[in-house]
């Protein structure tokens, strides 16, 4: 991996305030691959008190969004134009962990997936699937 692409991955995800607000950090950053986690905090519950499905598509957005920025030259941020995403099961547990990958990535739009899992009592839970499409755009 290079040192270079991954200081570049970080500090941008240290730039959004968003994911200050929900605890969440990068845990691993490849080549077209990062995992994001984020604890299940009080704050971030639903009425029912699992955590909030914006929580769980927060975190896989962001994981999906720089598993491609990942993939692309420095000069080249990203925006998501579009991703969708498939509830599988309440968010419970400690903690969140989005895994988002690139399918194909592309000078124009790159493909990614991201998968959530609940962590709890060291036993993990497949809760969500995430799909979509990133665009690169000008790093200016």
């Amino acid at each position: 991996m290079n040192d270079t692409i991954e200081r570049r991955v970080r500090e941008s995800f240290a730039s959004q305030t968003m994911m200050q607000t929900l605890g969440a950090k990068i845990i691993e950053v490849q080549p077209g691959l990062v995992r994001v986690s984020a604890p299940i905090l009080p704050s971030a519950m639903q009425q029912q008190g699992f955590g909030h499905a914006g929580l769980t598509f927060s975190i896989g957005d962001s994981a999906a969004g720089y598993a491609a920025l990942s993939m692309l030259p420095p000069d080249v941020d990203v925006v998501t134009s579009e991703i969708k995403i498939n509830l599988l099961a309440p968010a419970q547990g400690d903690r969140l962990v989005a895994t988002g990958r690139v399918v194909k990535p592309g000078r124009r739009l790159c493909v990614v997936t991201a998968e959530v899992h609940a962590e709890n009592d060291g036993e993990t839970k497949l809760i969500a699937i995430l799909q979509g499409t990133i665009v690169p755009v000008s790093a200016s």
